[in-house]
């Protein structure tokens, strides 16, 4: 079901892939900048999606010499690339390459993944941001038709007006939730399980079931 791989994306990235028997979809992790793939949040939402038959992929973006750097963690363009390129090596595992994709991308890694989805069209399946950065992808949200589901701390104020101002610059299907008490992180007691059960919903909203043909 899991199994520790690298991947060569401009520089060899570790992740780990985790594919349950009959899975529904596979969703590709983007971190956040200071983050990685052993980022206790995004890997209890994995575990959560992993529960419901989703397959998952966490994976380091930059190598630790470039995450050392500031400026390469805020390189959404290096990000949408090096994202880009895993999916394209996604697409080549047996285990996973022929299931539906979705991106779930927090902090800057939501611009990542947004444009990433701009690029791919229907190819991507669902978007799900946590306390993302959509705006940094501001140019590019207007090309998105994937679903895409924001989701925000009601105590992480500017960030909410930055995901208002995302949302109404997409047309495709589009939800923005506010999980009430939480910050930007979601350390508050339960948020995180919100996040969680509110990800894999929409995950399971827009993948085919599981009995269905593909």
């Amino acid at each position: 079901m899991e199994r520790e791989v690298t991947v060569q994306a401009g520089a060899e990235l570790p992740g780990t892939l985790a594919v349950p028997d009959g899975a529904s979809g596979i969703v590709l992790f983007a971190h956040g900048s200071g983050s990685s793939r052993l980022s206790p949040r995004n890997m209890f939402v994995a575990e959560s999606l992993q529960g419901g038959g989703i397959g998952t992929l966490l994976v380091d973006l930059l190598s630790e010499e470039e995450d050392a750097v500031r400026e390469t963690r805020f390189d959404i363009g290096l990000l949408t690339e090096r994202l880009a390129r895993i999916v394209e090596w996604l697409r080549k595992q047996p285990e996973a390459g022929h299931l539906p994709l979705g991106l779930f991308g927090a902090s800057t890694g939501a611009a990542a993944a947004l444009k990433v989805a701009a690029r791919l069209g229907s190819r991507v399946g669902a978007v799900v941001s946590r306390g993302g950065r959509p705006d940094l992808a501001m140019d590019e949200l207007g090309k998105v038709v994937s679903p895409v589901l924001l989701i925000v701390g009601g105590e992480d104020h500017e960030v909410i007006k930055l995901n208002e101002a995302a949302l109404r610059a997409m047309h495709c299907e589009k939800r923005l939730d506010i999980v009430e008490g939480a910050t930007h992180l979601f350390e508050e007691s339960g948020a995180l399980e919100q996040v969680a059960e509110l990800a894999r919903a929409w995950f399971e909203k827009h993948f085919p079931a599981r009995s269905g043909t593909r």
